[in-house]
């Protein structure tokens, strides 16, 4: 094993299994697949361990090879930390936050931190991307964001949740929605009555419904399935059925009067929770520290 590491070849590495084949690793960085092939090979070398499996379908890491990311991902955030003490001394003039969220979150976010912190800092670049509550999970933990925003997550030991606060799940409906009493609540039997339009699996608020189906032995069927909370909120307003999602999702609309938020009597979907996530152990930058304050202090799901 060579006493130096040349770190410059770990960006080959990390690429390679970041995009999932040597050759598309080898698009990304814009050199040939060959290139890529030898400098994993000379970082082997040096290391004296296997980093990466390969397979028909493209190339997968050793324990070592997982290591190895930990390890680079490490340094990426320490550059992040030093980039960020820099701007700090700049009077945050210049940075860039990266947030993951759920869609339910957009509306929320963007009358509430967004618009106040773009005022306060100007220079200051915001990337905002959607993903499902996994994609929110998995983005976070692996520095691919810096905050995440994402609803009634599973445990995950590589999160730490910032702020927390209980939004359960509704019967969103119509204004012309067949019921005579929109404040009584509505069992998940009278639910299960309805046609429904719901997320993916891959989404909490799907989740929270097999919990429910699990737990009651019921059938939750939707008629409609989509990753679109605008897809689930055009469904009902166009008199189709019901949707469920916590209000803070559809906030605006139920001021406008244009639908309207059923609560359902049941014990995990009323436990549902908001939260605001970032990685355990991450260093913040200035930028990201100062949005994540603002998110709390100002976001209705969290009040």
């Amino acid at each position: 094993m060579a006493d130096n590491l040349t770190e410059s070849r770990i960006v080959y590495f990390f690429e390679a299994v970041r995009c999932g084949t040597i050759r598309a690793a080898a698009d990304w960085l814009d050199v040939a697949p060959s290139a890529v092939s030898r400098q994993i090979g000379l970082l082997e070398a040096e290391l004296d361990v296997a980093l990466i499996e390969r397979h028909s379908r493209g190339v997968k890491t050793t324990e070592a090879g997982e290591y190895v990311i930990e390890y680079f991902r490490e340094q990426l955030a320490h550059k992040d930390d030093l980039i960020s003490r820099l701007q700090e001394l700049r009077g945050l003039k210049t940075g860039h936050v990266n947030i993951i969220l759920g869609e339910g979150f957009v509306s929320d976010v963007l009358s509430g931190p967004m618009l106040q912190f773009c005022k306060q800092y100007t220079g200051i670049k915001l990337n905002l991307d959607l993903g499902s509550t996994n994609d929110v999970i998995r983005k976070i933990s692996e520095d691919e964001g810096d905050i995440g925003l994402v609803y009634n997550p599973p445990t995950e030991p590589k999160l730490v949740s910032r702020a927390i606060k209980q939004q359960p799940m509704m019967a969103i409906v119509g204004p012309n929605f067949p019921r005579a009493n929109k404040q009584k609540a509505m069992s998940v039997q009278e639910l299960a009555t309805y046609p429904l339009a719901a997320t993916h699996p891959s989404y909490g608020t799907r989740q929270m419904l097999e919990a429910v189906e699990f737990a009651d032995k019921i059938r939750l069927d939707p008629v409609v399935t989509t990753n679109s909370i605008a897809i689930l909120k055009q469904f009902v307003k166009s008199g189709l059925g019901v949707a469920v999602l916590p209000a803070f999702a559809v906030t605006t609309e139920l001021q406008a009067g244009e639908l309207f938020a059923i609560e359902i009597d049941h014990p995990i979907l009323k436990n549902a929770e908001a939260h605001l996530v970032t990685r355990v152990g991450r260093k913040l930058s200035v930028a990201s520290n100062k949005m994540l304050q603002f998110m709390t202090s100002q976001m209705r799901a969290f009040r």
